[in-house]
Formats: structure tokens, C-alpha cells, sequence
């Protein structure tokens, strides 16, 4: 499928998809916010797709949302106050939609950014599995500086990923946080020298995932995304019945067959959704 705003390449398991407006320093336009959602459910749906590396290109990776995009959010029809609003709701869940599929993807999605992960770039990061920068990048919760609240992710998902405090300086304050702060925090995983570096770096991580068992992965993901809103017990019982319903016998002989042989292991790929028709 083919996008203006996006490039996506799906090679031996990893599907990369990359913002692919550098000129425009990969502002989120209208068109990006209806194709990043279109994207990722269609990935969702191959069965082929294993894992998935985020990146952008030019010199930063995103500078946010576009200011097109901002002047059709407020309402110029004649309906009342309260319809307006309500208008206007609806329109922030259809932007979260955007970037919800890449938390509920059935495989992980890693993410590889560079120079400047502004507002929105900050919102769609926070939603994906792993994090890698450049030694260059920053991070910044911009909404603040424009008068608004962050409103499709920042602030629902980056407390899950670094200290309470910390979080609450970057929203109440707009500052930047660097490449070597993100990393000791943990937002991300590692900081590379260079975007090529980066890039074939992710690459790599990914390609290591692709190789694993789909179902334990997706099993993984689930659990690992389930915990996070639930209690212990709660996530002990979940955990109990997945594994009662899928547990892969055949994927876990070909483990341990393959090992004793010192091969790769080959594992059948999971299935796209049944078709509707």
C-alpha cells in the first residue's frame, strides 16, 4: 500500500515504516494522522509482519503536529457551545486512534528517533514497545508552550515509562530532555552515534524478535501491556488463561529441536484477521 506521508518495507519478518516528510521536518498533517492509523492496522493484519522499527527522516524526526492541523480543530459552524465541544471530543479520540494501534499491534513495535521528538512525536513514541535515539535527539511536550493540554497519549503513557517527577517537570514545563537523560531515565534503550548506526541497530533488534516464536511474542506483548493497567492477581489469573488456550506445543518442540540441532528455528507465522465477507 502507498502513502504520501509514510514509507513502509516489510523484509524477513520486520516491517519499517518511516515518516517521510523531511522537508516539512515530518509535521502531522491531516493526511498522517488518517495513514499512520491505516498503516498500522494493516500490519496488524499481516501475518507475515513479525516485528515493527518506527523511524522518520531528515534531521529531526518529528516537529509535531501541523499548524493546519491546529486551525481545523477549533469549530466554525453556528452550533451551540455544547455541540461544538462535543464535536471537538470526538476529533481528539479520532487522533488517538492513531497512534493506540501501535500499543495494540500483535507484535512489538520498536522505535528509532532522531534530532527533535516534539508534542505529537512524544504522544506516538510513548505508545510503542522500545525506544532508541541519537545522541542528537530531544524530547519535548510542547502542547504546554501553546496553550493546551497534551492530548493523545503523552500524559496517559509516559508516567508508565519514567519517574513521577520527572514527568510532571517535562508537561508542567515544556523543557527538552535530552538523548543522555532519556537514557538514564529509561525512556529509551540506547543512544546511538549516528542515524545510520541507529537505524541498522534497531534493525537488528527487531530482525532478533522476528526469529522468536510469533505466538509467545504476541503472548509476551499482551501480558507485559495487561500488567501495566491491572493488578498482580488480576494479571496472574489473565496470564493463567492465555496460556490454557495458547499454548503452542509444536512452537515449543521446534525450540528445543532446534537447539539441539544448532539451527535457527522455524516457527509458522500467526494468522490476519478472518475476512468479513
Amino acid at each position: 500500500m502507498t502513502y504520501e506521508t509514510l514509507s513502509v518495507d516489510i523484509s524477513n519478518g520486520v516491517a519499517h515504516m518511516a515518516l517521510n516528510r523531511p522537508k516539512a521536518l515530518n509535521t502531522m498533517t491531516r493526511t498522517f494522522w488518517r495513514e499512520m492509523r491505516e498503516a498500522a492496522e494493516t500490519l496488524d493484519n499481516n501475518p507475515d509482519v513479525r516485528a515493527v522499527v518506527l523511524s522518520s527522516t531528515g534531521k529531526h524526526f518529528t516537529a509535531g503536529m501541523d499548524l493546519s492541523v491546529f486551525d481545523s480543530l477549533l469549530p466554525t459552524s453556528d452550533a451551540d457551545g455544547a455541540t461544538k465541544r462535543e464535536q471537538l471530543r470526538r476529533t481528539v479520540l479520532e487522533f488517538q486512534e492513531s497512534f493506540s494501534p501501535l500499543e495494540r499491534l500483535k507484535v512489538p513495535v520498536l522505535a528509532a528517533i532522531q534530532g527533535g521528538c516534539i508534542g505529537g512525536g512524544v504522544d506516538m513514541i510513548a505508545a510503542t514497545d522500545m525506544r532508541y535515539c541519537t545522541k542528537d535527539a530531544f524530547f519535548c511536550i510542547m502542547e504546554i508552550d501553546i496553550g493546551m493540554t497534551a492530548d493523545v497519549g503523552t500524559l496517559q503513557r509516559l508516567p508508565h515509562l519514567i519517574p513521577a517527577g520527572l514527568m510532571r517537570e517535562l508537561a508542567y514545563t515544556g523543557r527538552r530532555l535530552m538523548a543522555d537523560e532519556a537514557n538514564d531515565v529509561g525512556l529509551v534503550n540506547k543512544v546511538y552515534d549516528t542515524q545510520e548506526d541507529m537505524i541498522a541497530g534497531v534493525l537488528a533488534i527487531a530482525a532478533d524478535i522476528a526469529r522468536k516464536a510469533p505466538l509467545a511474542i504476541t503472548g509476551t506483548k499482551e501480558m507485559l501491556n495487561y500488567t501495566r493497567d491491572h493488578t498482580v492477581d488480576d494479571s496472574l489469573r489473565y496470564m493463567a488463561t492465555w496460556q490454557a488456550g495458547m499454548l503452542s506445543a509444536a512452537d515449543m518442540m521446534e525450540a528445543m529441536t532446534a537447539r539441539q540441532q544448532k539451527r535457527e528455528a522455524e516457527f509458522g507465522n500467526l494468522l490476519g484477521a478472518a475476512s468479513s465477507e
